[in-house]
């Protein structure tokens, strides 16, 4: 009897796995618009000012791909470790290079750009106030229940959002602009950093991610350089990009019952507009009821699947 009630409740555990994954839904590959949605005029103005064109700048960032070697090892590596296709990193730093930064020649340029950053002093602040300041008011005393990085930050960006963005608060006023835009960007506000052009905010949220599977040491906000070095060195800032992606994937299949591993426009677009757990749970409302509403790539992505088996033959 013993060994009947112990084979029970594994046919039992395995028939609701099967039906858990029978209530995912595959998003088909492929691009849900005919035509590339609109690309954002700050796109094209960043592309005229470098006195270049979008056909330009993707053949640039895909010739650098396809003749190092050594870069397309690293990404396979990475993104075995995180569990991810490979072609889902590639198509993010295609769309990067694309429209919103020009690739540098080689990848030995993104480690002498790196190491130009080391030994600077600076920090995270705004108006004066620095940001461990900032997140001890008491408005922020709710997240300080979270002990992992990804939902501590998540939570500290809300009350940003809910509580400070456009306000005045105990006299002073805050932009209306994002937190990360405000707090972490310290050179000049928009700007991100590296191969993989990685807001040091998004850093922050994925380094217990990045400790746990890659290894690298945890980041902290009071220690700026640091953050800076994540973001700014090929390797370490490859293992962010794949912590993004990895985010973005596992947020839509337990949040919206959706799988977005098969469409590297999807991941590439969540790379780019960033708040994966958001715009999940935006979908998930939308197909309460009933609905079968699919998530749908933004212009980036858009050229990331429409460019799709030309960049597979780059791995």
């Amino acid at each position: 009897m013993l060994r009947r009630f112990i084979l029970a409740v594994f046919v039992s555990a395995a028939c609701a796995g099967s039906a858990l994954a029978a209530d995912i839904r595959v998003v088909p590959p492929g691009n849900r618009n005919a035509e590339q949605p609109a690309i954002p005029g700050a796109s094209k103005q960043r592309t005229r000012e470098t006195k270049s064109t979008f056909d330009a700048k993707y053949e640039k960032i895909r010739d650098l791909l396809s003749r190092d070697k050594q870069l397309i090892a690293k990404i396979k590596k990475t993104s075995g470790q995180y569990g991810i296709d490979p072609i889902h990193m590639i198509g993010a730093l295609v769309g990067e290079h694309t429209y919103n930064v020009d690739a540098y020649d080689t990848l030995q340029t993104y480690y002498v750009k790196a190491a130009s950053y080391a030994g600077h002093s600076f920090r995270f602040a705004y108006d004066g106030e620095a940001i461990d300041d900032f997140v001890a008011r008491p408005q922020f005393a709710d997240c300080n229940k979270f002990s992992d990085s990804y939902r501590l930050w998540s939570c500290r960006e809300n009350v940003w959002e809910d509580d400070f963005r456009g306000k005045k608060v105990d006299g002073r006023k805050y932009p209306d602009n994002r937190f990360s835009a405000v707090f972490f960007q310290p050179f000049y506000a928009g700007q991100t950093f590296g191969l993989g052009q990685i807001n040091p905010l998004t850093a922050l949220m994925l380094t217990d991610m990045v400790h746990e599977t890659s290894g690298y040491p945890k980041l902290d906000e009071k220690d700026a350089g640091s953050v800076y070095k994540a973001i700014m060195d090929p390797d370490i800032s490859l293992s962010y990009m794949a912590a993004i992606i990895r985010r973005s994937i596992d947020d839509y299949k337990e949040i919206a019952g959706v799988d977005i591993s098969k469409n590297p426009g999807l991941t590439a677009t969540l790379f780019n507009v960033g708040n994966s757990t958001g715009r999940a749970r935006a979908l998930a409302r939308r197909n309460a009821g009933g609905g079968n509403a699919w998530p749908e790539e933004n212009y980036y992505g858009w050229l990331v699947n429409d460019k799709l088996d030309e960049l597979k033959s780059l791995l």
